[in-house]
């Protein structure tokens, strides 16, 4: 069979949104739209308590704080708009669609509500391929009467499933990539898979998890990894495939870090 006539080789691409995708967290932009001070505060209290799930607090605080009950859907959608993203989020799109044969469908999974991710990624990624918090708002006032799901903890792993299964791909044909506490499940439930999970941020609780790190300012950095883990390729076709979109890989550098902390011993050596 010819290199044109063999099948193409179908892949899931999920990615996390705040802090992965963006530089932002949707909480404290809104809360910059609202004026409203505090938030870290309330959120890490949330956290402290296990009240809900690990990247659920805004869920939370937008249905039951005073301050965030007058949240409607055109304030998410604004603070959308002011979400800053990182860079050739676009390009990697596209890059994914044919990569070496191997088609990757780009998911957004998250914890952030819809509206906000779906407004900061209009134009880039379609509505139906974004899986954020689900808020329901009564039709008459715009204010948020429910939350239908939550796109965080166990949330990502029964929507990735279902992802999966309408895509009919298999976990060992899924990367996901992440940066905090609230992606833990879900790279633990694909590790086991034998999936490929990529954190984009230094945090000791997804490092420890994921199976490669990869830390930069650009969305297309995530390929490295893929190239690397699912096609095979070696650092001079990576180069060359950046080097074909009029990218150049610069300060590319693979760093093992041991992270130790050494105290004196109490006790008394032992006599020789």
């Amino acid at each position: 069979m010819s290199e044109r006539n063999k099948p193409r080789k179908n892949y899931i691409l999920a990615s996390d949104f705040d802090h992965t995708l963006s530089f932002n967290d949707s909480g404290i932009v809104l809360s910059e739209l609202l004026e409203t001070r505090g938030f870290q505060g309330k959120v890490d209290g949330l956290a402290k308590m296990h009240f809900v799930q690990q990247g659920g607090e805004l869920a939370y605080l937008l249905l039951h704080d005073p301050e965030y009950r007058r949240v409607r859907k055109e304030h998410l959608w604004e603070v959308g708009k002011r979400i800053r993203l990182k860079r050739n989020i676009g390009l990697l799109a596209k890059m994914l669609e044919d990569l070496d044969g191997c088609h990757f469908s780009f998911h957004v999974i998250s914890a952030a509500p819809e509206e906000v991710i779906q407004s900061a990624l209009e134009g880039i990624v379609p509505r139906e391929n974004i899986h954020g918090t689900k808020l329901c708002f009564n039709p008459g006032t715009g204010e948020i009467e429910r939350i239908a799901h939550v796109g965080a903890g166990y949330g990502k792993v029964a929507v990735l499933e279902e992802i999966c299964a309408q895509k009919s791909v298999t976990y060992d044909r899924v990367v996901y990539v992440g940066d905090g506490s609230s992606d833990v499940h879900v790279m633990l439930n694909l590790n086991r898979h034998d999936g490929l999970t990529i954190a984009v941020s230094e945090n000791k609780f997804i490092t420890q998890i994921a199976k490669r790190t990869v830390l930069s300012d650009d969305a297309l950095s995530v390929l490295v990894p893929v190239c690397e883990e699912i096609l095979g390729w070696e650092s001079t076709q990576i180069r060359a495939l950046f080097d074909s979109h009029g990218l150049a890989l610069q300060g590319w550098s693979k760093v093992r870090t041991d992270s130790l902390t050494i105290t004196e011993r109490n006790e008394a050596p032992a006599a020789a």
